[in-house]
């Protein structure tokens, strides 16, 4: 009996913690620190590792041969990005670059893979924040193809704030340039100024050391 409680006391000791693992340095893994405006990687580089963000916000953007950019997402706390080189991507197909300071946990294809199938919860986990994010990219989609400008505008806002996550969702977030919002949901920097005043008249947003995103805002999106 006594050999049974060590051996169980063992597993229990074992048992992975996904948690650590993400906010800790370890084997083929390491915490980046990166300033406002530095690049965590950049398009056309080999896909070497997986990052896991940390706290902070980042910028992912694709430039065309032509040199025209386009802003194709905006990353955040609890997120992964870089994830294309598990699924044998040789080459990084966007630049991600820091809109404020961000932390990150850069881990090593061939580590990520073997957490992935060794650890159980870990995997449960990562493959149901992809099927989110695949959820939200069809989203993503449906909301540039059939909604205004505005609609499109509001929604990006909400999703900027983590609005409905259940990770501690924050309201307040740093100072995006308006150039990057426009290029977000394919419009004129114009317009989004145009949206952006209406939207702090109306008591939705307002800045205050950042721009603090307010619940009511859904409203809009929700309004046919």
């Amino acid at each position: 009996m006594k050999a049974s409680n060590k051996s169980a006391s063992k597993r229990k000791r074992a048992l992975f913690d996904t948690e650590a693992f993400l906010h800790t340095a370890g084997v083929a893994r390491t915490i980046v620190v990166f300033g406002k405006k530095e690049t965590l990687f950049s398009q056309g580089d080999p896909c070497k590792n997986i990052m896991f963000i940390q706290k902070g916000a980042v910028k992912v953007s694709v430039v065309s041969k032509t040199g025209k950019e386009a802003v194709v997402g905006m990353m955040g706390h609890g997120d992964f990005i870089g994830e294309g080189g598990l699924a044998g991507q040789p080459m990084r197909m966007a630049t991600a670059t820091a809109v404020s300071p961000v932390s990150a946990l850069v881990i090593d294809n061939a580590e990520m893979i073997r957490v992935l199938h060794a650890e159980t919860a870990f995997s449960d986990r990562f493959i149901t924040y992809m099927l989110r994010r695949n959820v939200q990219i069809e989203e993503d989609l449906i909301d540039q193809l059939f909604n205004s400008s505005e609609k499109r505008l509001a929604r990006t806002l909400l999703l900027l704030a983590r609005y409905g996550k259940e990770d501690s969702p924050h309201r307040v977030l740093p100072r995006i340039p308006q150039e990057t919002l426009a290029e977000m949901i394919g419009t004129t920097r114009s317009r989004v100024n145009f949206f952006m005043n209406k939207f702090k008249k109306m008591g939705f947003i307002k800045y205050n050391g950042g721009l603090q995103i307010n619940a009511s805002l859904l409203s809009v999106v929700l309004h046919d």
